[in-house]
């Protein structure tokens, strides 16, 4: 784009190592995706500052914000990752949010998932048809009830944007930015020493920015969705990259999601109106209720699987239908309910400090025999449904009073309705329903693996605290191949710089066209090397299993405490007095609780779409 020209950057001056090059350029020169380059309309000035060294995404927005900053003193600052591919009005939509809305100090657009040419990805890669499933249902669902309330959890750092004002510290040095480096020099190397809790919390630095914008002393910022602003970025398509990606985002969301729950009180100093503190409180209870359903999630799936195949397995359940009632089905419902316990055991072990990539094998079979032991609780599933409604067509001519006697009915309906039903309805009401049709389908083929596959990303997570690592791409090492700005005196003895660059009209010609030329060479795939993973601390080894102990625990002593016999037959009793279905009261929780979460998530993205539409 003219900005960068070849033979200008240096590796030292005056025999000093060179940190990092600056060029300045207004250019109008517009570059295609096929390299093809022509001149635009609109001049735009570039200052492009290239670092020697890869030293990780915090140290370059350290050079910006505290760099540059200062000295432009930008009004809106817009953050975009390499590999992530905004659309052509993106970038202004952010900006306009800003300019519209005062108050305020963060903003994010959607980020999609790279479907390919013709969305051949979802076609070939199931696992990549699930995420985009995932990205859309939360950029439908999730984002819009956020942006309602006024504080967006997380501002995804690839494509996201903030008011300079709203992120620059307080006069004691403390603020938005103070806490969002802090974990540069936690994991470092520097000279900050933390523990093992606020390092993995500091791992979600962007989690860490978004609480301290919003909860900042007398400014009321609030941070905002802007559904028009969209991104696509590339996702993992294999199991052990995925596993690698989802370990430091699992960490760092839960413990810095930890952290704004035990600090919900400064949103009392934050300077906000009384009925925007109320709906913020609000937002804090429900993060709570949702950590608490993140931290139990192992008990719970353990749970339903044997709820409600005890359910299908009960006596007096035999039917053709239904091959779990019979003597057999009884071995079947044993061998997998251990086996399923044993599969938890071995992920545990696997994932005590192994990379994803070094035991692929494992996961993989873990993953196969948890589908089975999925897919046999999709099977229990629909048989209870096959019992709960009518199997004749008179049955069904009063379906109010069948879903007001029916216990069992009455729940699976509610259950489906606020699962399934949600996606089609808000997906159709934010008049993005193509991901229903062509991802949906896929999701649901994996969502047995899907299941699983958390329960590997959770274990995988908090076995390995310890490790709180950011990890860069590629070569951390500068070559040296430069060349550098001597020093050297004049003849009225002044010291000057003697630096060698392309003058001639012919060279630098010619390094413009190889510029051009290599544009349209795409460069060969080349395969990361990983170096062995470093030794951690005794003591941070120490905490991570005191972390693991603890959540295994909590989640051990509910398994135990629902499926003992007391337990059990305090349900029977029940039963037997209230005359009802054999619905366990445990799952009867579980889908209301579920339904009551889905119905709140779709309440507010119904209210953004209204706001959204009169402009709010």
């Amino acid at each position: 784009m003219g900005c960068y020209q070849e033979g200008i950057a240096k590796d030292s001056v005056a025999g000093k190592d060179v940190t990092a090059h600056i060029f300045e350029y207004t250019t109008n020169v517009v570059v295609t995706e096929t390299g093809e380059v022509s001149s635009g309309a609109c001049p735009v000035q570039v200052l492009f500052c290239l670092k020697e060294q890869n030293k990780k995404k915090l140290n370059s927005h350290r050079w910006f914000f505290n760099a540059f900053g200062p000295l432009i003193n930008p009004n809106v600052c817009i953050l975009l990752d390499v590999g992530t591919k905004p659309t052509g009005t993106s970038i202004y939509d952010l900006w306009k949010c800003f300019d519209t809305h005062s108050n305020v100090g963060g903003a994010c657009g959607e980020i999609c998932v790279d479907t390919g040419k013709g969305c051949s990805l979802l076609l070939t890669s199931p696992l990549a048809a699930s995420q985009n499933f995932e990205y859309k249902m939360s950029n439908i669902l999730d984002k819009p009830l956020e942006s309602v309330f006024g504080y967006i959890s997380v501002l995804p750092g690839a494509f996201s944007a903030y008011r300079y004002k709203a992120l620059l510290n307080g006069p004691d040095g403390k603020g938005p930015l103070a806490s969002y480096f802090k974990g540069e020099a936690m994991h470092g190397g520097g000279a900050v020493k933390a523990g093992l809790f606020e390092r993995n919390m500091y791992l979600a630095e962007d989690r860490i920015l978004c609480f301290e914008i919003v909860t900042k002393k007398r400014e009321g910022w609030i941070l905002k969705y802007v559904k028009s602003a969209k991104a696509s970025t590339d996702v993992p398509t294999t199991v052990p990259e995925f596993i690698s990606q989802r370990r430091r985002w699992l960490n760092g969301s839960l413990f810095a999601s930890i952290h704004s729950t035990i600090f919900f009180y400064k949103i009392w100093t934050s300077g906000q109106n009384p009925i925007r503190m109320l709906v913020l409180q609000i937002e804090f209870i429900y993060n709570a209720i949702q950590l608490l359903f993140t931290w139990t999630a192992l008990a719970n799936f353990y749970l339903a699987f044997f709820f409600l195949v005890s359910s299908a397995t009960a006596p007096g359940q035999n039917n053709a239908f239904n091959f779990l009632s019979s003597g057999v089905g009884q071995i079947i419902f044993e061998v997998f309910l251990k086996l399923y316990i044993a599969l938890l055991f071995v992920t545990t072990v696997c994932s005590l400090g192994n990379r994803p990539q070094g035991s692929k094998w494992i996961y993989a079979l873990a993953m196969i025999l948890f589908g089975f032991c999925n897919a046999i609780t999709l099977w229990c599933a629909g048989y209870t449904v096959y019992l709960a409604v009518p199997h004749t067509a008179s049955g069904w001519k009063n379906i109010g009073n069948l879903v007001a006697t029916n216990q069992a009915f009455r729940e699976i309906v509610i259950s489906l309705a606020a699962t399934y039903g949600l996606y089609f309805i808000s997906s159709f009401m934010h008049l993005e329903p193509w991901h229903m049709f062509t991802s949906f389908i896929q999701y649901m083929f994996l969502l047995p693996s899907l299941i699983t596959l958390h329960c590997s990303l959770v274990m995988y997570a908090m076995c390995n605290l310890h490790d709180v690592t950011w990890g860069t791409k590629g070569d951390n090492t500068a070559a040296k191949d430069l060349g550098g700005a001597k020093k050297i005196k004049g003849d009225d003895g002044k010291v000057m710089m003697e630096v060698e660059i392309p003058t001639a009209r012919e060279d630098v010609d010619q390094l413009w066209a190889a510029s051009r030329a290599a544009l349209k060479v795409k460069p060969p795939e080349t395969k990361e090397h990983r170096d062995a993973a470093t030794k951690q601390s005794d003591h941070d080894r120490s905490s991570r299993t005191n972390v693991v102990l603890t959540w295994i625990a909590t989640n051990m002593v509910m398994i135990l405490v629902f499926t003992s016999s007391a337990f059990l037959n305090w349900v029977d009793q029940h039963l037997e007095k209230t005359q009802s279905s054999n619905f366990n009261p445990y799952l009867s929780f579980l889908f209301f609780a579920l339904a009551g979460l889905s119905a709140i998530r779709f309440l507010g993205s119904m209210l953004y779409l209204i706001f959204r539409f009169f402009g709010f």
